[in-house]
């Protein structure tokens, strides 16, 4: 029975998830010769649940060799990432500003998909989850997508919004998990470290 377990993400958000859930965790941050950017590449036609699974499941195999490698006490490990999908395109973090006027202009009077993969490895088990909501936001004006895009809330957000923002004013609908929006459901995350041995 584990006392805690390690966090596998830079994410402040997930920090804050673990917490209300009031999960003991460690942080398992990769080094910096570790390429973490490379395994978010998306494959050519891959479909955004697939590929949201498969970039989780690449992250929890980076964690586990990080945690043997390091020779840190065993306790189970969590995954987790986050990807923005209108049909069958892929938004992921934007580059920039103008990348994520272009991302923000396309979401804009529209419904897309938000799909939340996490996975734990406990010992030799491993165990994981999706979880798929839907956000619609109303029309935006030009002038408010730059207004948002300038307070840098978008920078670093799958999709290039934060639901827990600023970006609240411009949602008219969720359908689904608002923690797994956030960037991990918390629901399937407290499954899943029970199955994995966790006091929750």
């Amino acid at each position: 029975m584990s006392e805690f377990i390690y966090l596998a993400s830079q994410s402040p958000r997930r920090r804050q998830l673990l917490e209300q859930l009031g999960i003991r965790h460690e942080l398992l941050l990769p080094d910096d010769a570790e390429d973490s950017e490379a395994l978010e590449e998306v494959h050519p036609g891959e479909a955004p649940a697939a590929y949201v699974r498969r970039v989780t499941g690449l992250k929890l195999d980076a964690a586990v060799a990080r945690l043997e490698r390091r020779g840190l006490p065993p306790a189970p490990v969590l995954c987790s990432d986050t990807t923005v999908a209108l049909g069958r395109a892929i938004y992921g973090k934007p580059a920039d500003a103008a990348d994520a006027g272009r991302m923000l202009r396309e979401l804009a009077g529209a419904t897309h998909r938000v799909l939340t993969a996490v996975a734990v490895q406990a010992g030799r088990k491993r165990l994981a989850a999706l979880s798929d909501s839907r956000v619609t936001f109303a029309a935006m004006t030009p002038a408010q997508v730059r207004a948002y895009v300038a307070t840098g809330e978008p920078m670093g957000k799958a999709g290039a919004y934060a639901v827990q923002g600023v970006a609240a004013a411009h949602i008219t609908r969720i359908n689904g998990s608002y923690t797994g929006i956030m960037g991990l459901p918390l629901h399937e995350t407290a499954l899943l470290l029970r199955q994995a041995g966790l006091r929750t």
